[in-house]
C-alpha cells in the first residue's frame, strides 16, 4: 500500500512526547505462607530456649489392689531443652540526589520505592531461609550468625527415600546445628507417603492442619485420591469462577489445607500444625538512615529474628520428592 509523497510520518519527527504510563508494574512473587502462618514471639538474648516435654507410654497392665500401700515411685525424664540463634537479615538501598531531583514516572519518591521493594525482598529472603537445609550457628567476629531452620529440627515424623542417603537429624538438645542429610535418589510423590507421615504425627499427638508443598507437587497432590470435591456455589451476578486446584486433602487422621509455597524446596513436602511455630523477634523490621558520605542517600533495612519450633514431632515432612 502507497502513501502520498512528503506525508509526514512520527518515524522523522523531532520533539515527539513520549506517551510513559505513570505506572511500575512488578509480576515478582511477594505471597509467603509461612511467614504468614507461623506465630509471633519476642527475644531477650541472641540464643532463645526453650522446653519441650512428652507423657510416660500407656500402661495396660494399671490395675491396683485395695489399700496398697505405695512405696516405691517411678523415675521422672527430665524435660528436653532446646533453642535457637538469632540472625541478622539485611537489605540496603542508595540514591544519587540527582535522581530525586528529576521528574519520575511511577513514582514521586525514589527511596521511597526503593525501600519498600527491599522490604518486600527482605520478607522473601526470610521464608527461603526457614526451608533451606542450614543448621543453626552462634557465629563470631568475622562469621555470621544463622538461625536452625526447618530441616535441622524435623526427625520424628518423616517419610524420606531409604534407599539413598536421606538421614534425620541426630540433635539430643541444644540448638540443631545440622540439617537433614537428603542429597539421595529422588521419588515421586505419592498418597501413602502422606499418609504415612500423617499417621506418624497422630502417633506422636500431632494434628497438622496444612500441607505446604512447592509447585510440581502442589500440581501431584491434587491428583491424589483423598482431595474434597472442587467445587464452589456460584451465588452473584458475574463471571463463574472454574475451581482447578486441590484445596483440601481429607485423609483419615486429618484434614489438611493444602498451600502452595514458591519459596520452599522442590523436594521437600510439610505437614504443619501453626500453633507449634513461631517467627521470633530480637529487634523488629526497621529502616535506618545510614551516614551521608557523598550526593546520595543511603538506607539499611534490617531485622533480627529466629524460628521457634516448640515440639517438632508437632510437624512432619515427605523428603527426596521429584522436582519436575
Amino acid at each position: 500500500m502507497a502513501i502520498i509523497t512528503n506525508t509526514v510520518q512520527t518515524f522523522d519527527r523531532k520533539g515527539l512526547r513520549e506517551n510513559l504510563t505513570d505506572v511500575i508494574y512488578n509480576i515478582s512473587p511477594t505471597d509467603t505462607p509461612f511467614m504468614s502462618n507461623a506465630g509471633r514471639s519476642s527475644m531477650e538474648a541472641t540464643l532463645t530456649e526453650w522446653q519441650i516435654d512428652s507423657l510416660a507410654s500407656v500402661d495396660t497392665a494399671n490395675a491396683q489392689i485395695q489399700g496398697n500401700d505405695y512405696t516405691s515411685f517411678p523415675s521422672t525424664t527430665a524435660t528436653t531443652r532446646l533453642g535457637n540463634y538469632s540472625q541478622i537479615s539485611a537489605k540496603l538501598a542508595i540514591v544519587a540526589g540527582t535522581v530525586e531531583a528529576v521528574k519520575k514516572a511511577g513514582r514521586k519518591d525514589e527511596m521511597a520505592y526503593q525501600v519498600a521493594k527491599r522490604a518486600k525482598e527482605l520478607k522473601r529472603d526470610q521464608e527461603a531461609i526457614v526451608f533451606s537445609p542450614q543448621g543453626g550457628s552462634a557465629g563470631d567476629t568475622s562469621t555470621a550468625a544463622t538461625l536452625a531452620g526447618l530441616l535441622a529440627f524435623i526427625k520424628t515424623n518423616t517419610v524420606f527415600n531409604t534407599a539413598s542417603v536421606g538421614a534425620d537429624p541426630t540433635y539430643t538438645s541444644g540448638v540443631p546445628t545440622d540439617a537433614r542429610v537428603d542429597d539421595g535418589t529422588l521419588v515421586t510423590f505419592t498418597e501413602p507417603m502422606l499418609q504415612s507421615v500423617l499417621q506418624q504425627c497422630y502417633s506422636s499427638g500431632a494434628e497438622p492442619t496444612t500441607l505446604m508443598v512447592g509447585a510440581v507437587n502442589k500440581a501431584r497432590v491434587s491428583g491424589f485420591d483423598g482431595i474434597a470435591t472442587k467445587t464452589i456455589q456460584q451465588t452473584a451476578v458475574k463471571a463463574a469462577a472454574i475451581i482447578g486446584a486441590a484445596d483440601f486433602y481429607v485423609g483419615e487422621f486429618d484434614t489438611l489445607t493444602i498451600v502452595p509455597n514458591r519459596f520452599q524446596r522442590e523436594r521437600d513436602a510439610f505437614v504443619f500444625d501453626f500453633n507449634y511455630v513461631d517467627i521470633m523477634f530480637l529487634r523488629k523490621y526497621m529502616t535506618e538512615k545510614l551516614a551521608k558520605t557523598g550526593d546520595a542517600e543511603k538506607r539499611l533495612l534490617l531485622v533480627e529474628w529466629s524460628l521457634k519450633v516448640k515440639n517438632e514431632a508437632a510437624i512432619g515432612g515427605v523428603f527426596d520428592l521429584v522436582t519436575t
